[in-house]
């Protein structure tokens, strides 16, 4: 049976024009995949040219196994690889990741047809969800770095001021500073009126006795929980 089933896919030969006939498709679309990306979202340069060109490669690779044992693991070893040396992208960035594999496999086994249309629906619905700003928070994420004297408990030193002008905080790290005789404690905080954030971060210096407080957007290229 096992023979069987490899002696069908050998015997599946796609010709060289075949073959690049399925990439060159493969590569238009992932230039439509990669268009979405820029239009929905962050953008990084090189992940933005990298779905360009992943589906190709993805293509050219299930064209050039097509059935072949060793070169299938061959090919899964070399993809371990890779996987082991990357850095954890975002949900977003794998999502597309995975998109763009999808098409380029879906073009190797020649459904160009259901290929473009899984690209159009799959594209479609980034945009709309990007129009309609879907699972957004309505408040913008603020990074709040507050530096205390290290003979203050930094535990619940802030709450009663978060609970008046903020609708979460969430505390982020505690590191010493100035050869350790002060903390500087970092915050994920949600303002609940940005008119407010210099009144808030006056009562924040009156608590801090007047020391360094730093207010910003929070970091766009931290990673997201999957």
């Amino acid at each position: 049976m096992f023979e069987n089933i490899i002696a069908t896919n050998v015997s599946d030969v796609i010709s060289m024009w075949q073959a690049l006939s399925y990439a060159s498709t493969a590569g238009l679309l992932g230039f439509v995949i990669s268009l979405t990306y820029i239009k929905t979202g962050r953008v990084s340069k090189n992940f933005a040219r990298t779905l360009v060109v992943l589906p190709i490669l993805v293509c050219v690779v299930m064209v050039a196994v097509n059935g072949n044992l060793g070169a299938s693991v061959a090919v899964l070893g070399a993809f371990s690889l890779v996987r082991f040396r990357s850095i954890q992208g975002t949900a977003r960035e794998i999502g597309y990741i995975f998109f763009d594999m999808t098409i380029g496999i879906t073009c190797a086994i020649g459904e160009i047809t259901l290929a473009i249309i899984i690209t159009v629906i799959v594209c479609v619905i980034h945009f709309v969800m990007n129009v309609t700003s879907y699972a957004q928070s309505k408040a913008d994420c603020k990074n709040l770095r507050v530096t205390i004297p290290e003979n203050l408990d930094y535990i619940d030193i802030f709450d009663d001021i978060f609970d008046r002008y903020t609708l979460e905080h969430k505390q982020m790290y505690v590191k010493t500073t100035n050869m350790g005789s002060m903390y500087e404690i970092s915050y994920d905080i949600r303002l609940k009126e940005e008119k407010k954030e210099k009144e808030f971060i006056d009562e924040i210096r009156t608590r801090n006795g007047n020391l360094t407080v730093v207010c910003g957007r929070c970091d766009n290229n931290e990673l997201e929980e999957l």
